[in-house]
């Protein structure tokens, strides 16, 4: 195809990614203190767990916004999918954060199997949000000059 160059997708994307994974981190801050006060019977901020749901939801959608652009630029660039380890790893992120957001909106004290889910699932998408970070550098420097 005869496109205009993707670079800009790219450095959207390269945020993104950085955005993600500090989001994360964020909400894995959250939640073990959401968890400490729970196991320790101390009283929380209300703004806490508040602002865990926030994160979350921004996390949803950094990670769909990487998908999108993800298919946009590499059908854009190549015509097709799958020209490295990078789809599935990226497909296995995005199947893990919209588990991990099911779970977490399943949490209730009638449901305990939902918050043992929940943390279990992020437990996982730490190393998959490794595996598509490095397999991610590794299709950003096919289109570097």
């Amino acid at each position: 195809m005869d496109l205009p160059s993707f670079i800009w997708l790219w450095r959207i994307a390269a945020w993104s990614m950085g955005l993600s994974v500090t989001a994360y981190l964020v909400l894995a801050t959250l939640g073990g203190w959401l968890a400490l006060t729970r196991l320790t019977n101390r009283p929380r901020p209300g703004w806490v767990r508040s602002l865990h749901i926030a994160v979350g939801v921004i996390l949803v959608s950094l990670v769909l916004l990487l998908l999108s652009i993800g298919i946009i630029g590499t059908l854009g660039e190549y015509g097709s999918l799958g020209h490295s380890y990078h789809l599935p790893a990226g497909l296995t992120v995005v199947t893990l954060v919209l588990l991990s957001a099911w779970s977490a909106a399943r949490i209730d004290v009638s449901r305990p199997w939902a918050r043992r889910l929940h943390v279990g699932i992020n437990g996982i998408l730490f190393v998959a949000l490794a595996t598509v970070t490095f397999t991610g550098w590794q299709v950003v420097q096919k289109y570097l000059p």
